[in-house]
């Protein structure tokens, strides 16, 4: 193919025969505003105009750029006053049918700065009183918007290989949207949001307002994990059958997959654009898979170099490690100090082995240790500046919220009642094997949940939990509450304790019925006492799990660690630095309870900031996997949008209550096999997709006119 020398705007250009000018103009990094051509399709025609030039050599003397074909010696001039005129005019007149605001997009709205075109110079709004389509999962259609450019209907079929929509004639309307059917779904779409990308008016937007923001391109997924694990990647390469890649991408973010895969609320799955057509995506279920089908997900991991500093860690829970792993990888040496016989912090302690097995986590604390960090147990601090003078040079304080909160009620003090989380441990630790009777649990979270079902596996003829709010502002996981009532558990919600008497031997719970107010600042709605409800239930044992506060006896008198007024350690607006030079504070111990995933969130934080305080860049950032993306073009699945859940393996509730001799329950969760992962994994929609192809309306670095 022969070359072709023109001149834009005085530069001299080369380009292949057959290069259109708007081609040539954005290779030599000359811009021309287009709104009706999409740089990831092929050429079509021109609709907008906005790409006009003046040119010598064309059939006209003002062409449309995106479909002129370049000449031998042509002279092209993309910014005289004629031509901002010109744009000026088409702007305008393709805007116009639009409803007010015209202006509503951001890209628009800077298009229309760089034309010269204002909201006010539009006349006023004669509407078309054409439908606005509601009634699709995920998406609006407002088809007043569209200016019919099809780059829509494009994206679909020739980006996708979908062809969901299309134009069609409405009454003595042309529309585009979905055809053949006046349903999404029956036309198979993958509702990956190409379309909604490649719209340049509005016409088509997300449901909802929509979560899509380009300056942070990630999936809901994503942007709901407190870790920031890339969920769509993984996802996808599960669906490949490809889990030691997938588990490397996940321990690019966290240290504990396995632990995760169990034990995690997965609010990940709560923003999961599938559940609008059916259910989530698995998410923590898959996240399992991974880590139980890796082999060799290390294998990419970058060497380390020494750098000399040496850190200490006071406690060994999921902040606490995870913030160890990331220093050790920074060449930091790391030792962790650990009260308990145990490393593992509340995931060994209070987290029952039907829900995470010990060598489970065993396994993960281990590529932990493989990492070069240093774990003494039986090691309790009892100062941090005694630290310092044992050479660290920076002390992370990860220890946790294992103080438990009074009930704060009469009759509390005495025999019969216990904390939920001290029963919790004593079970966990083999120190506590057998309960009888009738046991009441106040709480709802997971420590209340999983005292309930241990002591249903201990022996316990009867099991009631005690809830002062309704199931929906439960905070306990949906899985481990339905579980619990699948075994027998029952609930008594909007019920409260107001005090507790002993008579023969048992329990004489007082209990007044509550209603629900308005909301709180945990955002639930506020139980509500209702007078003359009291009554009263006789339990042999009551176990109070209502939460957990941190305690402080790590502090020595010479440490300027500063406890609020909440019993959490303080610090500064970084969230992770205490008033004790040197000394931060991370998890639990400053946030309250909250979850692994929560914790493992700000064990990375504060190993950021350790690192740059010891002279690091704070990257702790680690690339395991060459970045992988799906193909756009979609493989037939038959009634995609309509695929259900694959439903996870549970051990049979009467197999559930075997104690083994080592004081531990088998594992209620199954998992999935690598076949179920693939199938599951394989309804993603890969919401990611749209920020892999390019602005529809691109915009120049500097505003030309």
């Amino acid at each position: 193919m022969g070359k072709l020398h023109l001149a834009i705007d005085g530069v001299d250009v080369e380009v292949d025969q057959g290069t259109t000018i708007l081609e040539a103009a954005r290779g030599a990094g000359i811009y021309i505003p287009t709104l009706c051509f999409h740089p990831d399709l092929p050429l079509s025609l021109a609709v907008c105009r906005l790409c006009v030039v003046e040119a010598t050599e064309a059939e006209s003397r003002f062409p449309s750029s995106c479909v002129t074909p370049v000449a031998r010696g042509m002279i092209v001039r993309t910014n005289t006053p004629a031509v901002r005129e010109l744009r000026r005019h088409f702007f305008k007149a393709l805007l116009t049918p639009l409803p007010s605001p015209r202006l509503n997009m951001p890209g628009l709205k800077k298009l229309a700065d760089y034309i010269g075109v204002e909201e006010g110079d539009f006349p006023p709004y004669v509407s078309r009183n054409l439908p606005v389509d509601r009634d699709q999962p995920l998406f609006e259609l407002d088809h007043n918007r569209c200016i019919l450019c099809g780059l829509c209907i494009r994206a679909c079929k020739e980006l996708r290989g979908v062809g969901a929509i299309d134009f069609s004639l409405k009454g003595e309307s042309w529309t585009a949207g979905p055809f053949p059917s006046p349903s999404l779904k029956e036309n198979g779409c993958r509702f990956c949001g190409l379309c909604v990308e490649a719209c340049p008016t509005g016409a088509l937007t997300d449901r909802d307002g929509g979560w899509v923001d380009r300056d942070k391109p990630q999936a809901p997924c994503t942007q709901a994990c407190p870790a920031g694990v890339d969920v769509p990647r993984y996802v996808w390469l599960i669906g490949q059958r490809r889990f030691d890649d997938a588990a490397a991408v996940i321990r690019e973010e966290v240290t504990f997959p396995g632990v995760l895969g169990r034990v995690c609320p997965h609010p990940c799955e709560e923003k999961c654009q599938r559940a609008a057509l059916t259910e989530p995506i698995a998410i923590a279920a898959l996240k399992r898979t991974a880590a139980e089908q890796s082999v060799s997900w290390h294998q990419n991991l970058p060497a380390v170099v020494a750098t000399g500093k040496k850190i200490a860690i006071v406690g060994s829970g999921p902040c606490g490690l995870t913030a160890g792993y990331h220093l050790a990888r920074k060449g930091h040496s790391v030792t962790v100090f650990e009260e308990t016989l145990e490393p593992g912090g509340m995931m060994r302690l209070c987290i029952p082995s039907y829900r995470l097995p010990r060598h489970i986590l065993a396994q993960e604390i281990e590529e932990i240790k493989r990492a070069g960090v240093a774990i003494k147990t039986g090691a309790k601090v009892e100062s941090v500046s005694k630290l310092f003078q044992q050479g660290y040079n920076a002390v992370l304080l990860a220890t946790g919220a294992h103080q438990s909160l009074k009930l704060g009620i009469e009759g509390e003090n005495g025999p019969g009642v216990m904390n939920g989380v001290a029963f919790l441990k004593d079970a966990n630790l083999g120190k506590v094997r057998h309960i009888e009777g009738w046991i009441a649990v106040v709480g709802g979270g997971n420590a209340a949940i999983d005292s309930a079902r241990v002591a249903l596996r201990m022996g316990a003829q009867r099991v009631t939990i005690l809830y002062r709010r309704s199931r929906t502002e439960m905070p306990a996981d949906v899985e481990q509450v339905e579980a619990a009532l699948e075994e027998g558990i029952e609930i008594e919600f909007l019920t409260a304790p107001t005090k507790i008497l002993r008579k023969g031997g048992s329990l004489q719970v007082e209990c007044i019925r509550m209603k629900l107010g308005e909301k709180d600042a945990s955002g639930r709605q506020r139980p509500l006492p209702i007078e003359g409800s009291e009554r009263v239930l006789e339990f042999d044992t009551l176990l109070a799990a209502i939460g957990e506060t941190a305690e402080s006896s790590f502090i020595g008198e010479n440490d300027s660690v500063q406890i609020g007024n909440t019993g959490l350690i303080a610090v500064d607006e970084s969230g992770v630095t205490t008033d004790m030079p040197g000394v931060y504070a991370a998890g639990d111990a400053v946030s309250g309870p909250s979850t692994v995933i929560e914790a493992i969130a700000m064990g990375k934080k504060a190993a950021a900031s350790i690192d740059k305080y010891l002279g690091g860049d704070g990257d702790i950032s680690e690339n395991l996997i060459e970045p992988a993306v799906p193909n756009l073009r979609a493989e037939p699945v038959e009634d995609f949008a309509d695929l259900n859940r694959v439903r996870k393996p549970c051990l049979p509730v009467e197999q559930r209550m075997i104690l083994a001799p080592d004081g531990t329950f088998p594992e209620v969760e199954l998992g999935f096999t690598g076949a179920m992962a693939s199938e599951e994994a394989s309804r993603c929609l890969q919401c990611q997709l749209r920020f892999s192809i390019s602005p529809v309306v691109p915009l120049p670095a500097k505003q030309a006119r």
